[in-house]
């Protein structure tokens, strides 16, 4: 079952019954057409503690019009929402696995059951110019049967104005239309949905949120947020079918983890179990971008190869192999997601979300409290530098392997930090970032060797020629030895500790 995505900006308006639509003055340039009228039915799903409307999210099935089908709509910024379609297919009263996919996140294994029905008749007129429609406004009388709580029917009329996907200016053709619907006598509506009115809901369910962070609590609660969000994104479009959210969703995973190894001073209470919960996870998705990564990287150190030092069939025997790596390593992670293990992750990320268990000391001002962290951070990185320093030859890479973890860990603090105001915060991400990317191409180098030297004694032993497993295993080397190179000439350019608390403390 395939679905598609489509961007929806749209108002709503409370009418009374006997509010006349205006659509004998329109903005200047454009005209009203219609009427058109037409029935939908939609049965809204949802999981018994409506886990789906917390986080501003409906799903339903819709009959009736020219987009019947699954549908789900999720929040954009702005107030904007994207809806993900799906066909009607043969399922009426069940969820649609590709469906359920879209926000496994949020559902985990929990059952989903209908908890409303919507039923709409509409008219529509379309606002448009000489180059198409730019606008819908659907005249809307509503009948709603709740099946959630102690059920009810109610009924009401509202007007929708939607913007076409395709308009230039959505935000510039709402303002346009807002004083004709503000003239005939609508209002604007703060329901969030048809399904939120229907079970006499509040559109903000979830947490509260804080538009400027005025503690560091706050901007410690507000990037664990983001970072669930995108957690959650990120596990719809994996079990959508793309490859590259495996890094993304990895990367929200490690955030997470790394706000509460930043933060550990101010907690109220240890979340060591969480942590390696997050790093069990991200173990999990590792070897999938581990076999992208090298496929791309031997592709291209390939390609730079003359045709004549090419000897065998070195391209398949990688192809074939790191394709195998990927696909077994995509099925285990497909696997993981659909573990009651990782469901209850999910359930703990929420939690945690909802009340971060942070100490006292976290309801200081941002600027007073998270300097303090970022160069906690950035001692750790010093000495994790040093190390590399004393490793003993055999010790090297795994020292800078470590070298660079703790380099992401100093970025992510002080993107953590940034919130607080100072400008500068910005330049130390970008400066442990360098040293970042510098030392994860030495580690992606440290890698490719391994599975050359593994695949050229693999070709040898069947026959083949291994020259050219042996030649890329040498520029490997030379790559990694630039790397090291250029991660010093990084390195140099990262402030000592205290200098790092004050980039983030004032600007």
């Amino acid at each position: 079952m395939d679905g598609s995505r489509h961007r929806e900006v749209e108002r709503k308006y409370v009418v009374d019954d006997e509010t006349a639509v205006p659509v004998d003055g329109a903005p200047a340039g454009t005209r009203w057409t219609g009427p058109v009228e037409v029935r939908l039915e939609a049965v809204y799903f949802d999981t018994p503690d409506l886990d789906l409307l917390r986080r501003g999210v409906t799903l339903r099935r819709r009959t009736g019009g020219e987009d019947a089908g699954w549908h789900v709509k999720v929040p954009r910024a702005q107030g904007d929402r994207t809806e993900l379609r799906h066909p009607l297919g043969r399922a009426v009263r069940s969820v649609p696995s590709a469906v359920v996919d879209e926000v496994r996140a949020i559902v985990r294994d929990r059952a989903l059951a209908p908890v409303a029905t919507v039923t709409t008749h509409r008219t529509e007129y379309a606002l448009v110019t000489d180059l198409g429609v730019v606008a819908t406004l659907c005249d809307d009388r509503v009948t709603a049967d709740s099946a959630h709580g102690g059920g009810g029917r109610t009924t009401w009329r509202e007007w929708e104005l939607e913007v076409a996907e395709d308009a230039l200016q959505p935000k510039q053709v709402l303002k346009s239309v807002h004083p004709h619907l503000r003239g005939a006598g609508a209002r604007r509506s703060e329901d969030f949905s048809k399904v939120h009115r229907a079970l006499g809901l509040s559109a903000d369910l979830g947490p509260p949120t804080t538009k400027r962070p005025r503690t560091a609590r706050d901007v410690v609660r507000g990037r664990l947020a983001d970072q669930v969000s995108v957690l959650h994104q990120q596990d719809a479009a994996l079990r959508a079918g793309d490859p590259a959210a495996v890094h993304r969703l990895r990367i929200a995973a490690r955030r997470i983890r790394a706000a509460l190894t930043t933060c550990e001073p101010v907690l109220a209470v240890a979340l060591d179990d969480l942590r390696e919960e997050l790093r069990w996870f991200g173990q999990v998705l590792g070897p999938v971008r581990d076999a992208q990564v090298l496929r791309e990287r031997l592709r291209a150190s390939l390609d730079t190869l003359p045709p004549d030092l090419v000897l065998g069939p070195v391209r398949r025997r990688l192809d074939v192999e790191l394709r195998r790596q990927e696909r077994d390593a995509l099925a285990a992670a497909r696997l993981a997601l659909r573990s009651e293990r990782y469901y209850r992750l999910l359930d703990r990320l929420d939690d945690l979300v909802a009340d971060v268990p942070l100490s006292p000391a976290a309801e200081g001002a941002p600027r007073r409290v998270l300097p303090v962290l970022v160069r906690r951070d950035a001692r750790r990185l010093r000495r994790a530098v040093r190390a590399v320093d004393r490793a003993a030859a055999d010790q090297r890479d795994a020292a800078l392997h470590e070298a660079r973890k703790k380099a992401k860990r100093l970025r992510y603090a002080a993107e953590l930090a940034r919130p607080a105001g100072s400008a500068r915060a910005g330049k130390l991400v970008r400066r442990a970032k360098r040293v970042q990317e510098e030392l994860g191409r030495h580690q992606d180098s440290v890698m490719a060797r391994e599975v050359l030297r593994r695949l050229g004694a693999q070709a040898f032993l069947e026959g083949e020629n291994g020259f050219t497993f042996g030649l890329l295993h040498g520029l490997e080397r030379l790559a990694a030895a630039d790397s090291q190179a250029r991660f010093r000439q990084a390195w140099a350019q990262v402030p000592r500790p205290r200098v790092a608390e004050s980039w983030v403390t004032r600007d």
